[in-house]
């Protein structure tokens, strides 16, 4: 008999929900939402949650329990991630979660979220035995891995994420190139402890996880005429059609960025800095292809339930013989 369970990813920009049925063996998809929240919007840099904020987190936090209790779900994961864990009013948020909706999230350091995202990744079938480079690009904060499909040698959070990078530098529309010098210069800065564990661990390949990833990989296909398979989990962006994608982006204001095939207007704004972001990391690796996974820390947490399955039944085989 299968089990259920929901996870709840709760971003900086975006909330997730994840209803599954699993078993040791394997899990399957019994629904999924994402929901635009932009609970660090207004107040990412000055560590806030702003009251605005704070009621589209509740209100989608309230849809996503209605969904759960209509699917009889007892077994729900909840973790808040970098606009809460920065957050001065944090704590008192995820209190509020608990009073009105019932539901106990926790709060994650960075650490924990770039361990779940590589058992995400590791799940979705895109490690091997060469060492690669993992990435996860929140509104709040971005998660490095490198790692291969037997363990993880580094990993690192770095509160450098889209909506922060999107307050720090896109103030023009289209970005002007300053703006762009300026980014790349906060980067060199802030990923040196990066660059060094680069430069230890020498990987081979670049893997993206989800989020901006995802859009990315919509934009390519529809440019190259093909229709995306939602079943597949993952997909390869080669690294010169990524660079004319971010190329482009860097000259268009919101108006054209938003006409672009495979474009969400969730991911419109954020975009562009995330695309620098990534540009420059492909200085750092050497490959000529992005290795991008659908799953991401939701299927993490899903991974780690599916091996207590695993180690109870085993367990309880022990005891019986």
């Amino acid at each position: 008999m299968k089990k259920k369970a929901a996870v709840i990813d709760m971003g900086t920009n975006t909330f997730h929900l994840l209803m599954i049925a699993f078993d040791s063996s394997g899990f399957e998809v019994i629904y999924q939402e994402k929901v635009p929240v932009k609970i660090g919007q207004g107040g990412i840099n000055q560590n806030i949650i702003l009251p605005e904020a704070e009621k589209r987190g509740l209100h989608t936090l309230q849809h996503f329990q209605n969904l759960i209790k209509g699917e009889d779900i007892s077994r729900i994961f909840t973790f808040a991630t970098s606009a809460v864990r920065n957050a001065d009013n944090g704590l008192d948020f995820i209190k509020k979660i608990k009073q009105q909706i019932g539901i106990e999230a926790q709060i994650i350091d960075g650490e924990r979220e770039a361990e779940l995202i590589y058992k995400g990744i590791r799940l979705s079938g895109c490690l091997n035995v060469e060492n690669a480079l993992m990435m996860d690009i929140g509104g709040g904060s971005v998660e490095f891995i490198i790692g291969n499909e037997e363990e993880i040698l580094w990993k690192g959070s770095f509160e450098i994420g889209g909506q922060r990078l999107l307050d720090l530098f896109h103030y023009h529309d289209p970005i002007l190139p300053e703006e762009v010098e300026k980014l790349s210069t906060y980067l060199s800065k802030k990923l040196l402890p990066l660059t060094n564990a680069i430069n230890e661990h020498a990987p081979e390949q670049l893997i993206g996880a989800s989020g901006t990833f995802d859009t990315l990989t919509d934009m390519y296909l529809a440019a190259e005429g093909k229709k995306k398979d939602r079943k597949i989990i993952k997909h390869i962006l080669p690294v010169t059609a990524f660079k004319a994608m971010a190329t482009d982006l860097l000259l268009l204001d919101k108006a054209k960025r938003l006409k672009i095939p495979g474009m969400i207007p969730m991911r419109v704004d954020m975009i562009v800095v995330a695309s620098c972001l990534i540009r420059f990391i492909t200085q750092l690796v050497q490959t000529d292809q992005l290795i991008c996974s659908t799953y991401s820390l939701k299927e993490g947490a899903v991974s780690e339930a599916m091996v207590k399955v695993t180690e109870k039944k085993n367990t309880s085989l022990a005891t019986s013989q």
